[in-house]
């Protein structure tokens, strides 16, 4: 999703560090050392305490993703789009005045992508067959403004 469309439906996708809160868009990239990233869009950082202060917590959502295929890159590919899929989704439900917020923590539980490989035989030949899944799930929640 882009800034643009972020902004022109209202709803907002935002990120938790420290002592700020801030609006992201996800740059979720298979070629990526971290896959699963979110980049910060341009809008003004928040004081955590003054979010928290007009915000409340109403729902956690945990979203998670599995694919599997032939190709190695096309296989993680369709992972990170279901990925951003759920997130779209979760962001489509918001009612106004809510957001969603990234609870995941870089360190701590922030989700990965992971492989398993199988052997198949297919016409004969030997192949590998790729499983991929976001491991932990990617947790968001939804906050609204206090007494909406």
């Amino acid at each position: 999703m882009t800034d643009e469309a972020a902004n022109a439906t209202g709803r907002r996708l935002l990120r938790r560090q420290g002592t700020r809160v801030f609006p992201v868009v996800p740059n979720f990239d298979y070629r990526a050392m971290n896959e699963i990233a979110f980049r910060a869009g341009r809008e003004e950082v928040e004081p955590a305490e003054a979010f928290d202060a007009r915000m409340e917590r109403v729902k956690e959502i945990e979203l998670e993703a599995v694919t599997d295929g032939p190709v190695q890159g096309e296989a993680e590919a369709a992972l990170l789009d279901r990925l951003e899929e759920g997130l779209d989704r979760c962001l489509a439900e918001l009612s106004p005045g809510e957001v969603l917020v990234i609870e995941s923590a870089s360190g701590v539980d922030w989700p990965k992508t992971r492989e398993r490989r199988k052997d198949v035989v297919v016409d004969g030949v030997n192949r590998f067959h790729f499983h991929w899944r976001v491991e932990p799930p990617l947790r968001v929640a939804v906050y609204r403004e206090r007494g909406g």
